[in-house]
């Protein structure tokens, strides 16, 4: 019969996979001897092993999930025995994308973490797609035009792109009437994009038109800087470009030709039970965001 520790250990170890590969490489430690242990008693390899490093294999990634469920679940009933059920606690690990985060998550914590004392918040930020079971996430915020019909999310709200040149820029090189001028511009790209394009509504279709230009970055906020700084002409989100906008560093353009709308989700790992401080942390997001998110609402109209 397996224990709850060995549960435990096994929901706790691939967040720490990179310590315990580590640790490996020079002892035996405790840890990696009850992994060993666990294995044995079900018959499967649940850490691949190498001499560069330690990864989840399939089985222990199914193994993993249902761990977490499990521990999950009797967190959740400790919580409503001890009368607590309206107080989420415990701790909350998600991933967040890194502009987005920074600029309009962060303010939004100290309100979220002030209402609910007993919940530890550790986020990660980064612009790549994580995988949530083998890195261990409790959700993780995407953007994107729609998520894959197996991925369990919901909607918080709306995400639009505007696309945006500084007045210098354009008195220097002229400003696009129709998005197929923009070959003949410096286009400010994002290196994590699948490529080079920018999707446009044109005559009620979605067509992705092709650019190029010198500069090139992983990060919106680089890519901003840049094109208030008039090295071209950018693509962004509305959360990262509406102060530019509203303070005349930037300037719409392109307006006849809108960008397709994306939305903000948070996404969940699988089918396993969603613990009440997670569900309490998106009801907040989206209460806060709401369908109309305050970055665009006093921006001119789409």
């Amino acid at each position: 019969m397996i224990d709850i520790r060995s549960i435990c250990i096994a929901s706790t170890s691939s967040a720490t996979l990179p310590t315990l590969c580590a640790a490996s490489t020079c002892k035996i430690t405790p840890r990696s001897r009850q992994i060993a242990a666990l294995e044995d008693h079900l018959g499967v390899k649940l850490i691949a092993r190498s001499t560069r490093k330690l990864s989840l294999t399939a089985e222990g990634i199914a193994y993993l999930a249902q761990c977490r469920d499990i521990l999950d679940r009797i967190e959740e009933a400790e919580s409503e025995l001890a009368g607590r059920r309206g107080t989420a606690s415990g701790l909350i690990r998600a991933s967040v994308p890194m502009s987005f985060g920074i600029l309009h998550l962060m303010p939004l914590l100290a309100e979220f973490m002030a209402r609910h004392p007993g919940v530890r918040m550790e986020l990660d930020y980064s612009d790549r797609r994580v995988d949530l079971i083998e890195e261990g996430f409790d959700v993780a915020l995407r953007i994107a035009a729609q998520l894959p019909e197996t991925q369990v999310a919901r909607k918080l709200t709306v995400c639009r792109s505007v696309v945006a040149a500084a007045p210098d820029y354009l008195a220097r090189f002229g400003e696009p009437r129709h998005p197929d001028e923009l070959a003949r511009h410096q286009c400010l790209c994002y290196s994590l994009a699948m490529r080079s394009s920018w999707p446009f509504v044109i005559d009620g279709e979605v067509r992705s038109v092709a650019v190029s230009g010198g500069f090139c970055a992983n990060n919106g906020e680089a890519l901003q800087d840049a094109a208030v700084r008039g090295a071209g002409i950018v693509y962004q989100p509305t959360f990262l470009a509406a102060g530019a906008l509203r303070d005349g560093r930037l300037k719409a353009i392109l307006r006849d030709y809108p960008a397709p709308e994306f939305h903000l989700y948070a996404a969940y790992p699988g089918n396993r039970f969603v613990p009440q401080r997670v569900r309490a942390f998106v009801e907040f997001l989206a209460d806060k965001l709401g369908p109309e998110p305050y970055w665009d609402r006093d921006l001119a109209p789409k």
